[in-house]
């Protein structure tokens, strides 16, 4: 390949470095425990692998995960029970917000994840800001549904009230 490059002729040459590794937990558009899957490099090197969602897929390690597949389907479902469990309170839970509000029904700041996380702990129940899935500030008055992702399978949506202060 380096021969190409001095030659001029790598002008068209992509190399795409992929590995495969074995999931160990649930990931959303990738796939479910013991599921062998093909990512690139960087996303398995920075991301999956330390964080322990995943394994490299050697020849040792898919012939574990033959055996271990069953433990893995049993664990998983356990985290999708807990999850639906919560899931079921947090779809019972109504926030209200009381923003002062401009011309136009505009507030003055904005509603954010991390004040629903703030809310919801208020109320007993521990969520993370990064488990709220709000792509962008609340800045207007009005009732909206947010989805909390618990699982990559359980999303509940809570309802948020903005009213005028």
């Amino acid at each position: 390949m380096a021969e190409l490059a001095r030659a001029g002729q790598a002008e068209n040459l992509t190399i795409e470095v992929t590995m495969e590794v074995i999931l160990r937990q649930a990931v959303d558009k990738l796939g479910h425990p013991g599921d062998i899957v093909k990512v690139s490099a960087g996303y398995a090197r920075n991301f999956l692998l330390p964080r322990g969602v995943a394994y490299e897929a050697t020849p040792g390690n898919k012939k574990r995960i033959a055996q271990e597949k069953d433990r893995l389907q049993a664990a998983e479902d356990a985290r999708v029970a807990t999850a639906q469990e919560f899931a079921a309170k947090l779809e019972q839970v109504s926030l209200t917000f009381s923003a002062r509000v401009g011309e136009e029904g505009k507030l003055f700041g904005s509603v954010t994840p991390a004040d629903i996380a703030d809310q919801l702990k208020a109320q007993g129940l521990d969520v993370e800001k990064r488990m709220i899935d709000l792509h962008e500030p609340i800045r207007a008055l009005g009732v909206y549904k947010v989805p909390i992702k618990l699982h990559a399978d359980v999303k509940p949506e809570i309802k948020v009230w903005v009213i005028k202060a």
